[in-house]
């Protein structure tokens, strides 16, 4: 649905946090991160051509996911969506309970928005819109691991206090490394994980049969999902506790250090695997969410520099609607009816000048709601 209203309040009274303020650094966070997936990588690249080079090329290979094993900072981007996912459920939850909502109805609630998540999924990557089974993939959209992850986080969310979060998270993660260790795969065995030959892949197979497509795992990951949205809880609890600014950042920074920390640890045993969202890759992907959120609400909120994060902010408003409309329409072609027959012209600058155009235009469709207040929610 989309409504018309919002609420930018400042998140800080004297040197505590108001809990039921709204957190301008989550949405420029937010729109930090879908600025990468609507149009920064490719702007990137289109700089890369005009000024080649190593710097170059480390940086467009970091906008590119790893094949199997390890972490580029592309493969952070999903993950980071799903922690400010925990977060910003932490305020919807209190402030929903505050109002008189009823377990069962927040149940019921994140219920209805994970089926509508799912549902958008398929629309968007899942070939939905095509009506024809034989390209139908339920399950290959990241809306699809935002939902199961938001509808399990939000279970033990409403169940459980802080500790009780935070142990649960430690289960999903434990439990997720046993079951692929422990799980025999016809014709490769236990405790293999190869892109071919591993549990969770196995799984998929066995629930989706002919509908099983992509590299990317879905049920037994469900596990992992939910923890990884379960760290952002964690870090929402922190932002809505009476501390003090100061005393907030200093625990986001050293939590997702630690949290890294164990992440790179654990991994020598369980690999940093971003397809099987394996638990040491939840770890470290949870804890560079933790210290980004700390980087954005120290500048943001805490000190007060908010003008640089305007563009950010007009983007993380509306994240869905823009997810969506970048995912059915080509905004390059769009561009293109501005600047096509610029292209040839202007040789190694064609690519950059492509990419911005059309990352203009999306941006402009969003300030556009920005100013009218019309922000889509489910």
């Amino acid at each position: 649905m989309v409504t018309k209203t919002i609420q930018l309040d400042d998140p800080l009274a004297g040197r505590q946090q108001v809990a039921s303020a709204r957190l301008l650094s989550l949405d420029a966070l937010r729109g930090f991160d879908m600025f990468w997936i609507i149009g920064g990588q490719e702007i990137v690249k289109g700089l890369a051509q005009v000024f080649p080079g190593k710097l170059s090329e480390i940086a467009v290979g970091q906008l590119e996911h790893v094949r199997w094993q390890g972490l580029h900072f592309y493969d952070v981007i999903w993950p980071l969506f799903m922690f400010m996912v925990g977060v910003s459920l932490s305020f919807s939850l209190t402030r929903r309970k505050s109002s008189g909502a009823t377990d069962k109805v927040l149940y019921l609630h994140a219920l209805k928005r994970a089926l509508i998540l799912f549902m958008l999924g398929m629309m968007a990557q899942g070939n939905l819109l095509q009506f024809n089974l034989a390209t139908l993939h339920p399950c290959y959209s990241v809306l699809h691991g935002i939902a199961a992850g938001y509808l399990i986080a939000t279970v033990v969310m409403l169940r459980f206090g802080p500790k009780g979060q935070a142990i649960t998270t430690a289960v999903f993660l434990i439990l997720y490394w046993i079951l692929l260790i422990i799980i025999p795969v016809p014709g490769v065995g236990r405790g293999v994980l190869t892109p071919t030959g591993n549990a969770a892949t196995y799984v998929d197979h066995l629930v989706l049969g002919r509908f099983e497509y992509g590299e990317n795992t879905w049920f037994l990951s469900y596990l992992g999902f939910a923890a990884s949205v379960l760290i952002g809880g964690l870090a929402g609890n922190l932002l809505r506790s009476t501390r003090s600014a100061r005393d907030k950042c200093l625990f986001l920074s050293a939590g997702g250090l630690g949290i890294v920390g164990l992440g790179l640890i654990w991994s020598l045993w369980f690999p940093i695997i971003k397809l099987l969202w394996t638990s040491s890759f939840v770890l470290v992907a949870g804890g560079i969410s933790c210290l980004l959120l700390a980087a954005f609400y120290l500048i943001v909120d805490v000190g007060g520099y908010r003008k640089w994060a305007f563009g950010f902010v007009v983007i993380g408003t509306n994240a869905l609607a823009v997810y969506m409309a970048t995912m059915l329409f080509d905004f390059r072609k769009i561009g293109d009816i501005f600047v096509g027959h610029l292209l040839p012209r202007v040789g190694r600058y064609s690519s950059l000048l492509e990419a911005a155009v059309a990352f203009t235009i999306i941006w402009l469709v969003l300030y556009w709601m920005y100013r009218t207040k019309s922000f889509v929610k489910v």
